[in-house]
């Protein structure tokens, strides 16, 4: 027996104000998102801005329902209509941001596990890492890497199809 361990290193910037103006610009485009949120019901609006390799921005936000697992987070919202409107062109960078009608959002927010696991196939199917702008309404900026900074030891298609 090995005892193993993960680490992940991340940028830390105390404000938007920090980041250089392609990362400024997608993470305004982001809270712009997170404005059209649909979210009666928690109160908590989150928008993503996808920027794509070709220089693309798509806009996602999160769509709440009464019946909770159908609604669907702004990140899923806007990494799909990528795949959908942009087929063939890869992730470069996702910005996410959120906002609360009950508290002021002050730390950065990161994708719930279905969102991670729902990018991480873009990572593998365009083999390319997929850079990650986080933010509360305001405050500290995170950024990560790619998807395995916020989820190691994940999941991959070729790991379900393996014959024993």
């Amino acid at each position: 027996m090995k005892k193993l361990s993960l680490t992940i290193d991340y940028l830390e910037y105390e404000n938007m104000d920090e980041l250089i103006a392609e990362d400024k610009n997608l993470m305004q485009q982001a809270h712009e998102a997170g404005k059209s949120a649909y979210a009666p019901y928690s109160n908590f609006s989150v928008g993503a801005a996808v920027l794509l390799e070709n220089g693309v921005v798509v806009k996602g936000s999160n769509q709440e329902n009464a019946a909770y697992p159908t609604g669907l987070c702004a990140e899923r919202v806007a990494v799909f209509s990528a795949g959908t409107n942009y087929p063939g062109v890869a992730i470069k960078t996702i910005a996410i941001t959120a906002k609360s009608s009950r508290i002021k959002v002050e730390s950065p927010v990161t994708p719930c596990g279905d969102c991670r696991q729902a990018i991480s196939e873009y990572e593998v199917l365009y083999n390319k890492p997929i850079r990650f702008l986080l933010m509360g309404e305001t405050g500290k900026v995170l950024e990560l890497k790619n998807v395995g900074s916020l989820l190691p030891l994940r999941f991959e298609g070729k790991n379900a199809f393996h014959s024993h």
